[in-house]
């Protein structure tokens, strides 16, 4: 065998190995990270939080069985409060709960309701004035529009010439945006939940989400994360229910409803 045969099938072996190392450290394409909880002995019901590590076992109901609404509560309590016992130097939002267990909006517009999500989504930058003299408009100059083509500014008709039912719709259409997000995330049936627990079980109000943080590098997944991400990553695991798509309905209510509840807290993506 010649040195150049030899050395082509060293070559071959490195490659294969590395190869090899490296599906068995990465996750198949496509796949995403899930927890592996610690089995209960006696097939009751794991449950975990987003952290991948804090668990516990929920004595008299079987894996595959759903909790109510209340022992969900119960449960996710016990968890966090484990959670924030091996981690008091956390970042933590303190949120004043109501002592007994606010029930999820209901779908039924009829029906009855949790308070709103967040005071009434303002109105466009007029709050309520009409914009619509701004633009030009026959009466206003707009001969002079032609004139000043090439000029660098802004002439504020693109985006200035609202008119009172405009805003009044953009602000309703917001604030019921923000409103399904609510709901969704009260609502352990609409998130597909299989053990009756809601994202407002962990993050009552939204806490501890920290829209404003993302993008970042999240550990759970190895690699820069969107709110989306972890949205889901909470949907899949804690929930246990199936991933939304990016352009679902729900998940894109929920991050309206996430971001309107950290709102004038100022940027900081990139930190965890």
């Amino acid at each position: 065998m010649t040195y150049r045969k030899k050395l082509l099938i060293g070559l071959c072996a490195l490659l294969s190995g590395v190869g090899g190392a490296a599906l068995a450290t990465d996750s198949a394409p496509g796949e995403r990270p899930r927890h592996v909880l610690p089995p209960s002995k006696d097939g009751n019901l794991v449950l975990g939080l987003c952290d991948g590590e804090t668990s516990l076992e929920v004595k008299g109901v079987k894996e595959g069985e759903a909790l109510s609404r209340e022992q969900a509560l119960e449960v996710t309590a016990q968890l966090m409060k484990e959670w924030r016992r091996k981690n008091p130097d956390a970042r933590w939002d303190v949120v004043a709960q109501a002592p007994a267990p606010t029930p999820p909006p209901s779908p039924n517009p009829q029906g009855a309701r949790s308070p709103p999500a967040v005071p009434q989504t303002p109105q466009k930058p007029s709050a309520g004035k009409t914009n619509q003299a701004e633009g030009p408009t026959t009466s206003s100059g707009a001969k002079g529009v032609a004139a000043g083509k090439d000029a660098n500014v802004q002439t504020g008709h693109t985006y200035g010439a609202f008119s009172q039912r405009d805003e009044e719709i953009w602000a309703a259409s917001t604030q019921a945006f923000v409103e399904e997000g609510n709901r969704v995330f009260h609502d352990a049936e609409a998130l597909g939940s299989k053990v009756a627990v809601s994202c407002d079980m962990c993050h009552p109000d939204a806490a501890n989400t920290h829209p404003e943080t993302y993008p970042k590098y999240q550990v759970q997944f190895g690699r820069v994360a969107l709110l989306r991400d972890m949205i889901n990553w909470c949907i899949e695991n804690p929930v246990r229910g199936k991933p939304l798509a990016d352009d679902d309905p729900k998940m894109r209510a929920m991050e309206a409803y996430i971001y309107a509840k950290r709102k004038g807290v100022p940027l900081e993506f990139g930190k965890h």
